[in-house]
């Protein structure tokens, strides 16, 4: 039997640790009675509809609808306190919903047989990574690797491989608890994997990491994204986002927006046209306002305008121009970035 631990409260440290116990000790038990098979049809690996999670009076996820579509990185963002960290737990089945409904591979959560079910095809990085300080490396992997009832060879194959993909491997008989914060987050990240799971739930990999090993944990990322590997991310990090993920969405305890990176940066003003003149006169501007050219900026001679389909407005723009004996130099489009998109929808929520 497990040994106690301390108490699963919502903000508990332990938390990852219990999860870990729970899961797979719970997942022992379930494979001697029944085989958790995956349904291989479903293609929306991910559904939520409404899902809700209140902690007494506090809110902490309102009425959360999305899907996350096989081999999709899948990137949550959002401020700290919006609700990322509770999603992945209640889609992880470590803590219950309290209204609304979802799915994970076909499953849905709040049903015990589902939960176990769920608990064999998805693999999590959680914000506590929770190793077992007092082996080494390949014990914790092995050890992981064996209640998943990983046979001895699949066992050998995986750590070996993933200690390799990670870095890892010279460091194989060290003892986790002499490890620094980015290789115990590397290790994490191998035990998420060792049982090869359909989905990979991340909970903020590279928080507190230094360059070098958060460069690393991304790569990684990446190298995962061309196995079509389904990964659902939680990060602050718009940077590592717009690299790593297919869609964002952006939560604050409620869902502000959904999107590509490149949607995302569109949704506050589309995209900006900047058109470099010999020199500007009021006959290029006057020909501007026939077209209707949108929040028209002059700086000296340069023209900046709104558009929202730059190749079906610009080159009726440049005609325009050349037509009133304009002498363009440059012309180049431009969009709001994601940290623009992510302000203000936060803002407007705080507001």
């Amino acid at each position: 039997m497990p040994p106690a631990l301390p108490s699963d409260s919502p903000n508990s440290p332990f938390l990852s640790q219990i999860y870990l116990w729970t899961v797979f000790y719970e997942t022992l038990t379930f494979n001697s009675r029944q085989s958790a098979t995956y349904n291989q049809e479903v293609l929306a690996l991910i559904d939520t509809d409404g899902l809700t999670k209140k902690f007494g009076d506090l809110t902490a996820v309102e009425n959360l609808s999305l899907h996350v579509d096989d081999g999709e990185v899948f990137g949550f963002l959002g401020p700290n306190g919006a609700g990322k960290t509770t999603t992945i737990r209640m889609l992880c089945c470590l803590i219950s919903k309290t209204s609304g409904s979802a799915k994970i591979g076909g499953y849905e959560i709040g049903n015990e047989e589902n939960a176990l079910r769920i608990r064999k095809i998805i693999g999590l990085v959680p914000d506590n990574v929770g190793l077992y300080e007092s082996l080494t490396a390949y014990e914790n992997l092995d050890y992981y690797g064996t209640l998943y009832k990983r046979t001895d060879s699949q066992r050998k194959e995986s750590n070996e491989y993933f200690l390799k993909l990670l870095g890892l491997w010279e460091k194989r008989n060290a003892l986790a608890g002499t490890f620094s914060k980015g290789m115990k987050q590397k290790l994490a990240i191998a035990r998420a994997l060792v049982h090869d799971p359909e989905i990979l739930f991340m909970d903020e990999p590279t928080a507190n990491l230094d360059p070098e090993a958060a460069k690393t944990v991304r790569e990684f990322i990446l190298d995962l994204k061309k196995q079509k590997k389904t990964i659902f991310l939680n990060t602050h990090n718009l940077d590592e986002a717009q690299r790593i993920c297919d869609r964002i969405g952006i939560l604050n305890t409620q869902f502000m927006a959904v999107g590509t990176p490149e949607d995302l940066e569109r949704s506050i003003h589309g995209r900006k046209t900047v058109v470099q003149l010999r020199q500007v006169n009021e006959a290029i501007l006057e020909a501007l306002k026939k077209l209707k050219v949108k929040n028209i900026i002059r700086e000296g001679n340069k023209l900046t305008f709104d558009v929202m389909d730059p190749a079906e407005e610009n080159p009726d723009v440049i005609d325009a121009i050349v037509a009133v004996g304009g002498r363009i130099e440059t012309v180049t489009v431009t969009s709001s970035s994601l940290e623009e998109a992510y302000l203000k929808l936060v803002k407007e929520k705080i507001q």
